[in-house]
């Protein structure tokens, strides 16, 4: 497969949109709890779609690359049924959260959501099988 042979750009993109949408998330966050418009500017808004697609491309093609699938393969398909939950957290503490508490505890749980995520990964690539 000619994907096969660019896979470490393909995961070096990966890992690097990963860090990248953690930390925009989590920027994006705290403006939130502390009440600041710019949490939902209408940049910040796209450059996180733009870093989440880009993730979210990258990912299906390792998919590809190491013929692992979700609901096939155990550890990735923990990984997407916590993705599902961290995104809806993320959207709790954006958009949905009406009190500072609630957004807190909302970013607090996908934080801790996104840290399990990157646990596994980082397992799975040093632990394969």
């Amino acid at each position: 497969m000619i994907l096969a042979v660019h896979y470490a750009e393909i995961l070096s993109l990966h890992v690097g949109c990963v860090a990248l949408s953690g930390s925009l998330f989590t920027f994006r966050g705290l403006l939130r709890i502390n009440g600041s418009p710019l949490a939902n500017h209408r940049a910040l808004r796209i450059l996180s779609y733009l870093i989440d697609t880009t993730l979210l491309v990258a990912a299906v093609l390792l998919t590809f690359i190491l013929q692992q699938y979700p609901f096939v393969n155990g550890w990735l398909t923990a990984k997407v049924l916590l993705l599902v939950l961290y995104i809806g957290l993320g959207i709790v503490t954006l958009q949905r959260a009406r009190t500072t508490r609630g957004r807190s505890l909302a970013l607090i749980g996908a934080l801790f959501t996104f840290a399990v995520i990157a646990a596994i990964a980082i397992r799975h690539h040093l632990h394969p099988g």
